[in-house]
């Protein structure tokens, strides 16, 4: 099993597949790098180098108490670069995981990095404050950990539902909801709630400015998690070179609903910038 050792000494699980320019992917919440693996070999297949790991706390990675922070999460994905001296990278976040790439760019630049594409990001901005009217309020974040504190079981299973759409509609099989059930019940209670902390609370704005590689930015206009209203439209006006596009009836997990289409746009922003 592959894995690497972060700043503080936290074991970190990663996947490596294919060669070529490496394509990083940092998964959503509460899920880990196995949400990738479509996407993965079809990378791997078309001549890249596809990698995603598993964040601290979920998967198969190491369960700390501590660290369940953007600066941390940035520094987690430092040390994987350094660890397999990746150059010329394209970063990839969904959800969640658009916050830490973000991150990763404001706190140690672009030198090694070649383009960035959000999906269905929490960036710029989740939590609705007085300068931030049009976020969500806090809460519905308190809900959610509530919820998770009460019976996370009983919680994950209608949460992958909305996370899908296949509460109004969508159509997803039984073995998807089944498989991000048993994913999300791999991660230690401690980061599953920690982090709806961090990607509620933690503003973006001043990272969004700091963006200066060629940014895709793509969402589900029938996202039930993360509203495209109050996130991908707001980022893609705060970032230099982003191109901005959303899926029709897309929920917000899309990388499963819509693989095929975020495939093609992903090998096509590769295929533009390389």
């Amino acid at each position: 099993m592959s894995t690497f050792k972060t700043q503080d000494n936290i074991e970190i699980y990663y996947k490596d597949w294919g060669s070529g320019k490496p394509v990083l992917f940092s998964h959503g919440w509460p899920l880990d790098a196995d949400m990738w693996d479509v996407q993965l070999n079809f990378l791997a297949e078309s001549g890249y180098r596809a990698i995603a790991f598993d964040r601290r706390g979920f998967g198969r990675s190491e369960q700390p108490w501590q660290g369940y922070d953007y600066d941390t999460f940035a520094a987690d994905i430092k040390a994987l670069i350094d660890h397999l001296d990746l150059d010329d990278i394209t970063l990839v976040g969904f959800s969640m995981g658009g916050g830490d790439v973000s991150r990763y760019l404001a706190n140690y630049g672009s030198d090694r990095v070649r383009g960035l594409v959000l999906l269905a990001s929490v960036t710029p901005y989740f939590l609705k404050t007085a300068d931030n009217p049009n976020g969500v309020e806090n809460a519905v974040f308190n809900g959610i950990k509530e919820g998770l504190c009460d019976d996370r079981a009983q919680f994950v299973r209608e949460f992958v539902n909305a996370f899908y759409g296949a509460n109004v509609g969508q159509r997803v099989s039984d073995g998807v909801l089944e498989q991000s059930f048993n994913i999300a019940m791999l991660a230690s209670l401690k980061a599953t709630i920690a982090c709806v902390t961090a990607f509620s609370q933690t503003d973006f704005r001043g990272d969004m400015a700091k963006i200066t590689v060629p940014t895709l930015i793509l969402h589900g206009d029938n996202d039930q998690i993360v509203p495209f209203e109050v996130s991908s439209k707001i980022a893609a006006g705060m970032i230099k070179d982003a191109s901005l596009k959303s899926y029709a009836n897309g929920p917000h997990g899309f990388v499963v609903t819509h693989k095929t289409a975020l495939n093609q746009d992903l090998l096509a922003f590769l295929q533009r910038i390389y």
